[in-house]
C-alpha cells in the first residue's frame, strides 16, 4: 500500500512539474536572479524544504503503521 501511495505521489509531482514548466513565460525577475546566481539558492532551499517534509511524512507514516499494528494485536 505504501509503495502504491509513493508512486502515485511521485507521478502527481512529476506531472505537475511538467505542466508548470510548459506554462512558464519569460519572467524578468527570474532572469535577473538567474544572472546573479541567486536562483540556485532559492531552488536549493525549496528542495531542502520539500525533502524535509517528505522525510517527515514518511517517518510519521511508519510510526502510525506501528501503532495501528499494536492496536490490532491488542484487540485480538
Amino acid at each position: 500500500m505504501m509503495k502504491k501511495q509513493f508512486y502515485l505521489t511521485m507521478i502527481t509531482f512529476l506531472t505537475t512539474l511538467l505542466a508548470a514548466k510548459a506554462q512558464v513565460p519569460d519572467v524578468p525577475m527570474a532572469d535577473e536572479m538567474r544572472a546573479n546566481g541567486k536562483i540556485y539558492v532559492v531552488v536549493t532551499v525549496m528542495a531542502i524544504l520539500f525533502l524535509g517534509m517528505l522525510i517527515y511524512l514518511l517517518l510519521l507514516d511508519k510510526k502510525i503503521a506501528k501503532i495501528e499494528k499494536k492496536m490490532r494485536e491488542n484487540r485480538d
